[in-house]
């Protein structure tokens, strides 16, 4: 199934934004099925994911969280602990807060703002330490840009949750010192792998360039949350900047799949696809677009984002509905599927089912979501499993170069709520619009 752009382009003119409508005439579902998906992700979220952190991520002996938890539920804090666990921990409860008020969400969220800016703020030169150890002490000092920007974007919910102004300080000082140090003056975008006096180096975290996808992504989303609660004027700049980087350099053009891993120059390293954050990225590209407000670039946006969607729809998805973990451009190389892959895709289908009006990204979004809750869930502990074989066998060990086993994380630095609790959120409301305009629309 193939999209050319220009017929992409008037799907999105006929449509309508993420907020609700789907475009004219074209597949409209019942409401009651709308509202039904809705109310089942709400209970996944509140019923199954919330509970398991609250109850099993806090370490009350030394105020903090846990460093790593298996899926035979053993606590492991001989460990250091990462920042992005505690970011990503503050903006689920920060988020759930907004839509949900509940006392234990509150403290949750302000748990992890504690352990945040207590343990993991560098004193010296700002920003986050990559992971501290279990007595406190940084273990990790360097300034990946991919934890900076988690911390902005959780700082910044928790801002539009409490209205704490020094969490919103914090979230600027730390947009600032990335923006001073890790912007690539030359060539756009952003550096990964900077030391903690935020000098570059070469050892990158996240893959064999200097530049990743990746890292792109997450501060597209960064800086969208920020400018929602600090419209900035240099922010604007930078998020704009930010978009036409992604469309021209990260999407590749033939192929609308993302570019992994890049040099200084944008120069592709490998071909290898993750269609995991090919689907993010078609919904996060719209979010950031929105909020920007540019209606000219909005709408080069929609098209970009259902050029990936068309192209994940066709590539990157297994007979049973599930989403395949990486692949090239000449089909999957790696059929595992990860928890977080599967959360993306249910929200990126049902993004492009409200920009195109295409029935068969809401087939698949409703796709995805049966994946999930037949072979992720854990039905007996809680939350999800972390990776899942291709038969949908969960997978509860790993392989150690020791030749030793070692269960599965349900916690670690980077097992975390963040992506399936932020999936439920957005189902939940984008549905519940989609259910509202069907309603007044005379539907049944």
């Amino acid at each position: 199934m193939k999209f050319p752009l220009a017929s992409l382009l008037c799907l999105v003119l006929l449509g309508t934004t993420r907020a609700g409508e789907a475009a004219a005439g074209i597949s409209p579902i019942l409401p009651a099925t709308l509202q039904t998906f809705a109310h089942e992700a709400e209970q996944e979220l509140r019923g199954n994911i919330l509970p398991f952190w609250l109850k099993h991520a806090r370490n009350p002996d030394r105020g903090d969280f846990h460093a790593f938890i298996g899926e035979d539920m053993r606590v492991r804090d001989d460990q250091p602990r990462g920042a992005l666990l505690t970011s990503r921990i503050l903006w689920t409860f920060s988020a759930v807060q907004r839509r949900h008020p509940d006392p234990a969400y509150l403290e949750m969220a302000r748990y992890a703002y504690e352990d945040l800016t207590r343990r993991f703020v560098d004193p010296t030169h700002g920003g986050v330490f990559w992971s501290v150890n279990a007595v406190h002490t940084p273990a990790d000092m360097r300034k990946q840009i991919y934890g900076q920007v988690f911390a902005i974007y959780g700082l910044a919910e928790y801002f539009r949750t409490t209205g704490d102004q020094t969490a919103l300080a914090q979230a600027i000082s730390i947009y600032r010192l990335v923006d001073q140090h890790a912007r690539d003056p030359v060539h756009g975008g952003y550096f990964d792998a900077l030391d903690r006096e935020w000098r570059r180096m070469g050892v990158n975290l996240l893959g064999p360039a200097p530049k990743t996808q990746n890292s792109h992504i997450h501060i597209l989303e960064a800086f969208t949350n920020l400018l929602r609660v600090w419209p900035d004027g240099g922010l604007r700049v930078r998020q704009r900047e930010l978009i036409e980087l992604i469309m021209q350099r990260i999407i590749d053009p033939r192929t609308h799949h993302l570019v992994l891993f890049m040099q200084d120059d944008w120069t592709p390293v490998g071909d290898e696809v993750s269609y995991g954050h090919d689907i993010e990225l078609s919904w996060l590209l719209v979010e950031a677009a929105e909020v920007l407000g540019d209606q000219e670039l909005l709408a080069r946006v929609k098209a970009k984002a259902l050029a990936v969607a068309a192209v994940t729809l066709e590539q990157g998805l297994d007979k049973d509905g599930g989403m395949y973990n990486e692949g090239t451009n000449h089909g999957p190389t790696d059929t595992r599927k990860d928890w977080w892959e599967q959360a993306e895709a249910a929200v990126g289908f049902l993004n492009a089912y409200q920009l195109s009006g295409d029935s068969r990204y809401f087939t698949q979004a409703q796709a995805s979501w049966k994946f999930i809750q037949t072979y992720l869930v854990d039905r007996q502990q809680g939350d999800w499993h972390s990776q899942l074989r291709r038969d949908g066998s969960p997978v509860l060990e790993v392989n150690l170069p020791s030749g030793q086993k070692m269960p599965y994380a349900k916690l670690s630095t980077w097992k975390c709520p963040y992506h399936n609790s932020r999936a439920c959120l957005e189902l939940a409301e984008r549905l519940e619009a989609l259910a509202g305009h069907a309603a007044s629309s005379g539907r049944p």
